[in-house]
């Protein structure tokens, strides 16, 4: 299978929490960051997670944002991964940014011209990326 997401983060499941309806996973990528997912309960039951199974975590380039100094415990996404900037890509309109997470793995986003510009994009910056944890889907092989 090929998809169109840029962005597929391999891990071991360290946590399942279910709810009601939904569960929330906790992936630990290769490195040490986490990557916090909610997904339905019939999904992570589909997929077999549980503690110490491989996954992936697979997100759209566009559903990550960038930041200077994010606290986690002052925004409402559940997953603000800190890093290095490790490209920046030009467009007309939006720029795509490679973060090198401090793990090792790399993320991937959009944003536009005028953000990279404003947030001072340069190659080997610091930087945070934020995402949801209801943006992420997980996958298994």
């Amino acid at each position: 299978m090929k998809i169109s997401a840029r962005n597929t983060l391999a891990g071991t499941v360290t946590k399942v929490i279910k709810g009601a309806v939904n569960s929330e996973v906790d992936l630990t990528l290769k490195g040490g960051d986490k990557v916090v997912a909610v997904i339905t309960n019939t999904s992570a039951e589909r997929l077999g997670l549980k503690e110490g199974s491989n996954a992936y975590a697979i997100l759209k380039s566009s559903w990550v944002i960038l930041g200077q100094d994010l606290d986690a415990g002052k925004i409402s996404a559940r997953n603000v991964l800190r890093g290095t900037v490790s490209g920046v890509h030009e467009g007309a309109v939006n720029n795509e940014v490679a973060v090198t997470l401090s793990g090792g793995s790399t993320l991937t986003a959009i944003i536009t011209k005028e953000s990279s510009h404003a947030l001072g994009l340069k190659e080997g910056g610091g930087i945070f990326a934020a995402f949801k944890a209801n943006n992420v889907i997980l996958a298994v092989d």
